[in-house]
This record gives structure tokens, C-alpha cells and sequence, in this order.
């Protein structure tokens, strides 16, 4: 694996809504940007009024995928919206960084 990118995060916005219709296709701009060399990648979510399972499936995937390409993934999703209370009920805020917004996931970044 050669050296990574130095630089600010890359913000993907992730559509309204995200069901099994087009969860994957949503996602797929998060492989996008670690294809394209980003060494650390901020799902935006805070619009995001609607996920499914299948669109936390992709996430956790798209997460897989960074830890193996030694990058990160970290979520912004609004903490009062009712995809915070999905990701609340599954459970993957213990596997994933999850953050109220794209300022405090960038911020935290810059902490490390």
C-alpha cells in the first residue's frame, strides 16, 4: 500500500432518503472517494431524513472497505433525526465514528 493523501477529509452527501432501492448506488459514491485516494471520508447524512437496514448494510461495508484500505469513514447524522435512531437501535455506533455534523467529524480529524 503506497503512502496516503494528506489533506481534509472528503464529504460525501448521501441522498434524502436510502432504502434497498437505491442503497447501494448511494453508497457507491463512498468507494468513490477512497478509489479515488482519500485517506479519510465523511458520510453526510444530517440531511438524510430516511435509511433502511439496507443502507446501514452498505455503511458498514463501505466501513470494511476503508479499515482494510487503511482509511476511515465516519458518519454525520443529525442526532435528533430518525436515522440517529436507527443507527441507535442496530447498534452500529459502536463499530462506527459517528458525529451531529460535518464540522464537528472534520474537527475531531484534526485532532488526531
Amino acid at each position: 500500500m503506497g503512502p496516503r493523501p494528506i489533506g481534509g477529509p472528503v464529504i460525501v452527501t448521501l441522498p434524502p432518503e436510502i432504502d434497498a432501492g437505491n442503497a447501494e448506488q448511494a453508497c457507491e459514491k463512498l468507494y468513490e472517494a477512497f478509489a479515488a485516494g482519500a485517506a479519510v471520508v465523511i458520510a453526510d447524512l444530517t440531511a438524510t431524513t430516511f435509511c433502511d437496514s439496507s443502507g446501514i448494510q452498505q455503511m458498514m461495508m463501505a466501513h470494511a472497505h476503508a479499515v482494510s484500505a487503511g482509511a476511515q469513514l465516519r458518519l454525520a447524522i443529525s442526532p435528533s433525526g430518525a436515522v440517529a435512531r436507527v443507527v441507535e437501535l442496530m447498534g452500529i455506533g459502536k463499530a462506527l465514528d459517528i458525529y451531529a455534523n460535518t464540522d464537528d467529524a472534520a474537527a475531531a480529524l484534526n485532532a488526531l
